[in-house]
């Protein structure tokens, strides 16, 4: 009803303040007809949902082929990685899953570092995650351009070096990186992209970071801080990531879309407010609706004891308003007598 009044207002509004006289009747139709369209597409629900994204794991690089001009454990793929989540979080394009979540499962499912840049791999590393896709690759390039400056995989490691003490000559710092888009459903990759950094000044790769059998060397040295950003080999990393993201962005259109099976439980109830122990992290929209189902019976194997399947009822269905990573708040929607511990699915 409320769908008819509004077609008909719109129909009586373009009549109204149009001057049907300076229009052919041709040239009238066609803009009632894109005006029905429109109207029609609303009601039918035809636009996508705002703000719907879809969810993306990045994986940490792999960096195996560089020759280590550093001493210690300093993981530079894992860094590399780090960059590009921050970077497309604050794009927004993309629901980026959080590291914890990707390093529980990665040891849930006993998944090898040597492992993570092999799409098959990652595809079923995704699947265990929900994603729509993972984001791996590998670190081609880290150091720099002229071979004279007795670091930056020329020369070997450096065990001590800091502002000004290392090489006699200066040269910019160049990072190379190459990101693939692993389809979790078939292991394809579905694109492959290349971001290159160059600095835009010269000097020394790491100047003004002491490091001596420290940071680096104990692997606590953060890429993401600004220290590094301000050095020569930091700003040619972040302009490698910085183009690789881009070039993510805008391969969304070539990323499936999964549906997210979620399952949670009521956590609290006060009134028609409820809070559930699924959040963010697991896949919930804000504004989204879910089922609650009463789970009456669990069929279990004979043999082993492991649930085979539940008996459920709905009870009621919750509308979400509210999350954080680990939880969300909502309201009953429909349904009496939701009670904590209640199933929470997807519609």
């Amino acid at each position: 009803m409320k769908t008819r009044f509004a077609f008909r207002h719109s129909m009586a509004t373009v009549l109204t303040y149009m001057d049907v006289s300076n229009f052919r009747r041709s040239k009238m139709k066609n803009i009632l007809s894109q005006l029905f369209l429109i109207l029609l597409c609303a009601a039918l629900g035809c636009v996508p949902a705002h703000g719907q994204k879809k969810r993306v794991a990045v994986i940490d690089f792999e960096f195996g082929t560089l020759q280590r001009w550093w001493e210690g454990n300093w993981d530079v793929g894992r860094g590399i990685s780090d960059l590009m989540v921050d970077r497309m979080v604050n794009d927004g394009t993309y629901n980026i899953i959080e590291r914890n979540k990707i390093e529980l499962v990665l040891k849930e499912q006993d998944f090898s570092n040597s492992a993570r840049a092999d799409s098959s791999s990652a595809a079923l590393f995704g699947k265990v995650l929900g994603v729509s896709a993972m984001v791996t690759g590998s670190v081609t390039q880290f150091g720099t351009e002229d071979k004279k400056t007795g670091f930056g995989g020329i020369m070997g490691r450096i065990p001590v070096f800091g502002g000004g003490g290392v090489g006699t000559q200066k040269g910019k710092a160049k990072v190379a990186i190459t990101a693939r888009i692993v389809d979790v459903n078939t292991g394809e990759i579905l694109a492959s992209c290349t971001g290159k950094g160059e600095s835009k000044r010269s000097g020394l790769m790491l100047g003004g970071i002491g490091i001596a059998g420290g940071t680096i060397a104990a692997g606590g040295f953060s890429m993401t801080s600004s220290n590094f950003r301000e050095t020569i080999l930091g700003e040619a990393t972040y302009a490698a990531v910085d183009d690789v993201v881009r070039q993510l962005v805008a391969l969304n259109g070539k990323l499936p879309t999964v549906k997210i099976e979620l399952r949670g439980r009521v956590a609290d109830i006060t009134g028609r407010t409820v809070i559930l122990n699924i959040g963010k992290s697991q896949g919930v929209q804000v504004g989204g609706t879910l089922k609650v189902l009463r789970v009456l019976r669990s069929v279990k194997d004979p043999e082993t004891g492991k649930v085979l399947r539940e008996v459920t009822e709905e009870v009621g269905q919750v509308q979400i308003n509210d999350m954080d990573e680990a939880s969300s708040s909502g309201t009953i929607i429909s349904g009496i007598g939701v009670k904590v511990g209640d199933l929470i699915v997807n519609l």
